[in-house]
């Protein structure tokens, strides 16, 4: 199974990688519908979350669907508006901007992303918007994924243009609430990382630069077809002059581990692929403090400490038994660990117990939690 993209003839210029804040906004929102997808980003999705206004977080469960279970390729809006650049713009803004301008028919069948699906898959092309048979299995099938997407289809075929100016506001809400801050962190990364693959198919070529974006992409011995290896069948086209030839791709620090294909006909290719978690960007990472962990962590008796408290939770005395150290000298490396912020330390009864905050030591490096947990 996977999504072949024909790049027959397509020119290596009009291969570009590029961030889009949009659609990095639509993966942000789906690590906090989903939080057991990105356990890497659990202290983001933690924070964001205790945060949030209850009336944005309501605003927001409207339409969840569009990044719970899928991604609905209003996102891209880029790639589907025939005649533009094919690229992501700077700001959300300006990518809400081109948003504007797609027309209701394209508007809605992304929106609906599950039921464009149903109806691409029946053989017809038709607007639900006027055409009732596929009004009708619209319906249906937004009814069969619950009410919420029920509701939301009927508010988005009844009146398209209330539905936008409402969508719009709420991500814009959503910018400002919590995604600003966060894009600020993430985006110079994510320009970086566009640069060096940009120069990476400038001097090395196309194959070179799929294998560094993904193992799950390939490139044929002729050089016409990318292959992107997923659970679907698809297909797509960057040569068709019609919506604008082009092949795009989108780094995402959000996104793993989701590899993303937009391949709807009638919208430019766009392959949206993780570079890393977002939470490596923790605004709270100074370089006082990644000193500090790492000292922590050199001394080779705390190495050896953290390999217990990564498995379980320990006392000081359990922990001075077994590496055969007295108490107090426990104590004095517990403390150095505690104030980088390395343990989770939790009272029962009359003893308190501590244990390595994994989710912390991972933003340190994978290969040291690889190697206390071997």
């Amino acid at each position: 199974m996977s999504v072949t993209i024909d790049i027959a003839g397509l020119p290596t210029g009009r291969i570009s990688f590029a961030p889009s804040p949009l659609a990095e906004l639509c993966m942000a929102l789906h690590a906090l519908a989903q939080p057991a997808h990105h356990p890497g980003l659990h202290s983001w999705i933690t924070a964001t979350t205790a945060a949030l206004d209850p009336c944005l977080a309501d605003r927001l469960l409207e339409c969840d669907f569009m990044w719970r279970s899928s991604f609905a390729d209003i996102f891209m809006p880029f790639a589907g508006v025939p005649g533009g650049t094919g690229l992501p713009a700077a700001t959300i803004a300006e990518e809400l901007d081109v948003l504007d301008r797609m027309d209701d028919e394209r508007f809605v069948l992304a929106a609906l992303e599950h039921c464009w699906m149903s109806l691409h898959n029946e053989g017809t092309t038709v607007s639900p918007l006027t055409d009732p048979a596929a009004r009708a299995k619209a319906l249906e099938t937004a009814a069969a994924r619950g009410p919420r997407q029920l509701d939301f289809a009927l508010r988005l075929l009844a009146d398209p243009t209330e539905v936008r100016v409402w969508l719009r506001r709420l991500l814009e809400d959503c910018d400002e609430a919590f995604f600003a801050d966060t894009w600020r962190r993430i985006e110079p990364r994510q320009s970086a990382e566009a640069r060096h693959k940009a120069e990476l198919l400038r001097h090395k070529g196309l194959a070179v630069a799929l294998g560094e974006v993904s193992a799950a992409l390939s490139l044929d011995p002729a050089g016409t077809t990318v292959t992107v290896d997923k659970m679907v069948h698809g297909t797509a086209t960057a040569t068709d002059a019609r919506v604008g030839t082009g092949l795009v791709f989108i780094p995402t620090n959000f996104g793993w581990p989701h590899l993303l294909v937009l391949h709807a006909p009638g919208w430019r290719p766009v392959i949206h692929y993780p570079i890393g978690s977002a939470e490596l960007i923790s605004s709270q990472g100074s370089v006082e403090l990644l000193q500090r962990r790492m000292e922590a962590l050199a001394h080779p008796m705390r190495m050896r400490l953290c390999r217990s408290l990564a498995r379980a939770s320990y006392t000081t005395s359990e922990l001075a038994t077994v590496y055969g150290i007295s108490a107090p000298e426990v104590s004095r490396h517990l403390s150095v660990l505690k104030k980088a912020g390395l343990l989770r330390t939790r009272r029962e009864g009359r003893y308190v117990q501590h244990e390595l905050d994994l989710a912390t030591v991972s933003r340190i490096g994978a290969d040291f939690i690889e190697g206390v947990l071997r």
